[in-house]
Order: C-alpha cells, then structure tokens, then sequence
C-alpha cells in the first residue's frame, strides 16, 4: 500500500500567513474602539437654537390638541392648524429660524390659563410648513 504524501506549508508560510491573520485582527479591532469613542451624530449634542430655548424643558409633547370642535395634529399643515383655533386663543410668542429644510416656526400661544406651543417647519425642501410637534406647558 502507497502512502501518499502531504504537502506541508513551509514554517516560513506558516509564520507569514499567522502575521498576516494577526495583523487583520488588529486593523479590525482598532477600527471597531475608534467608532465606539466616537459620537454618533443622532447623540451629539445640537447648538442651542432660537427655537429650543422657546420651548423651555418642562414641556410635554402631544400627538394632538383638541379645542370644542376642532382638532389640530402632528402633521397637520400649519394655515390649516392656524384656521382651526379659536379666536380666544392668543398668540403670545412668534420665534422664526431656518432649519435644514426651511423656515422653522415657534408660536406660542395661551387659553384659560394653558399654554401650547407649536413648532411647524417643512418636512421636505419646497414644500409648506406643517407641524412637527405640539407641546404643553
């Protein structure tokens, strides 16, 4: 019977071919520490704009308001929103600043004794300003 015979990889080939391993492991693992010390951009944190010291941090986000008939929502187009309250409601705040997309709008306003804030800006470029967010006070 016939041994066949392997063939080995010379030591040389061996020590070549564990370095080059040992070295991808290395340029892999450094890749990976300098993404985790980095901030991602969703955590970093934003200047202090116009806009976010108009609505102060106590302030409570909803998904709607209702006023007798009316409702206004997140989403709802601003001249649609604005034609939706009542006339007893009062403006006592206007803050206008450019966004990423346009004109951003901060109005505040008060009824009996509540007060809201709307926040309206344009969810894509050119397009009209709806709201992007309702806050209670």
């Amino acid at each position: 019977m016939l041994e066949v015979t392997r063939t080995r990889i010379s030591f040389s080939g061996e020590v070549l071919t564990a370095a080059a391993f040992l070295a991808a492991t290395v340029i892999v693992g450094s890749l990976i520490v300098r993404e985790l010390r980095a901030v991602p951009r969703a955590f970093a944190t934003e200047p202090v704009t116009a806009a976010s010291r108009a609505v102060p941090p106590d302030a409570v986000s909803v998904p709607a308001l209702t006023f007798s008939a009316h409702e206004i929502k997140v989403g709802d187009g601003l001249a649609l929103a604005l034609t939706r309250l009542d006339p007893t409601i009062t403006m006592t705040n206007k803050i206008v600043e450019t966004g990423p997309l346009g004109q951003r709008e901060v109005r505040s306003y008060e009824v009996s004794g509540m007060r809201f804030i709307l926040v309206a800006e344009p969810f894509e470029r050119g397009a009209e300003p709806r709201l992007s967010a309702i806050y209670l006070q």
